[in-house]
């Protein structure tokens, strides 16, 4: 299943040890909401993404403050930690000094070109990735006049001016994002520009919103550029606690084929022939497999119509009767259970898989 999806062929660039582009897997980013002059709990919290599968942290680095305390954070995480920056070009050096894997950089915003390269020189020694971050709410006031507003030629030229002083330089240790809150726009950036760099391309929707309207705005235009291969390293943006972020991006990269970790959760929409609580059974499994690190398919059906036929490929799965349960693995049936039975039954035959 791994790896069935077309990927646009991009450069390798390496944050730490994870390497982005080329023939790596699709990595997951998320980024920190602490506030980074308060290394404790930046540190809790990298740990807590790491355990929910993030591969790369970013931090804001809004001051000299929150610079000081970044080598204690790298020191003791788990995580290659990018810092992102606006506005001050010389936290930008600063954190390099610190030891970062990585900058993001809003050059609209960064102080010009000449505070660009002497960011690049800074970083060179060390071939430190910067991700040029065009974000649509920050274009150039010239790009803007230019286009008459925000338009997805306007942030592909903004980008494409950015790269260029990059490669000016002979600085090819970058990736380009170019981010919008709507779909639309952000998804016909990311063509125009795929089509014109081979630069590897961090894709995500910003400021998508809370938990429930950023999941669907990230999971379309995330999933959609992913579907034609544009993407080499994804950040899922929700407003508040990051962890739903990670978890969400693992679901796009697994609903694609692109990655595998931990289970996949099959349950049908239940109709009238459901006679069982299938939403409760399938909560509760979901909430038991939480901490599932195998690559499992768990299957949790209302009715024998959607049991081991529909789900025959599931490892494992429960097909509902009349207060009743059939299980089942690979398709064929293993025995029968009342309904008070099926999530427990269900749980001992996934501990009794390889």
């Amino acid at each position: 299943m791994e790896g069935q999806v077309y990927r646009r062929k991009s450069r390798q660039i390496k944050v730490g040890s994870i390497p982005i582009g080329g023939n790596a897997p699709v990595s997951i980013q998320s980024m920190c909401n602490t506030d980074t002059r308060d290394k404790e709990s930046t540190i809790v919290q990298i740990n807590r993404l790491a355990e929910a599968g993030c591969e790369i942290i970013r931090l804001a680095v809004p001051d000299q403050e929150a610079v000081e305390t970044l080598p204690m954070i790298i020191k003791n995480s788990p995580l290659p930690v990018i810092a992102d920056i606006h506005f001050d070009y010389r936290l930008a050096i600063d954190s390099i000094k610190a030891g970062v894997h990585g900058l993001r950089l809003n050059p609209g915003n960064i102080g010009g070109a000449q505070k660009v390269r002497e960011v690049i020189a800074s970083a060179r020694e060390r071939e430190l990735p910067i991700r040029i971050g065009v974000n649509a709410g920050s274009l150039e006031k010239e790009i803007l006049e230019k286009y008459q507003g925000i338009t997805p030629e306007g942030m592909i030229e903004s980008a494409l001016g950015h790269i260029q002083i990059l490669e000016n330089e002979n600085y090819p240790w970058m990736k380009i994002s170019l981010k919008a809150s709507s779909v639309p726009l952000m998804i016909k950036a990311y063509q125009g520009l795929a089509e014109k760099v081979d630069y590897p391309l961090h894709v995500g929707v910003t400021e998508a919103g809370t938990v429930r309207s950023g999941i669907v705005k990230s999971a379309v235009g995330i999933g959609a550029l992913l579907a034609q291969g544009i993407g080499d390293t994804i950040r899922v943006s929700l407003t508040g606690d990051p962890v739903p972020e990670v978890n969400t991006a693992w679901e796009i990269v697994k609903s694609l084929g692109l990655r595998q970790r931990g289970p996949e959760l099959i349950s049908c929409p239940t109709c009238g022939r459901c006679q069982i609580d299938l939403a409760s059974i399938a909560e509760a499994v979901e909430k038991a497999l939480a901490t599932e690190k195998r690559s499992l398919t768990v299957a949790v059906m209302g009715c024998v119509v959607n049991g081991p036929g529909e789900a025959k490929e599931a490892d494992v799965g429960i097909a509902g009767g009349k207060d009743c349960g059939l299980l089942f693995r690979q398709g064929k049936v293993i025995r029968k259970v009342s309904q008070e039975e099926m999530v427990q039954s269900l749980l001992e035959e996934i501990a009794r898989l390889p």
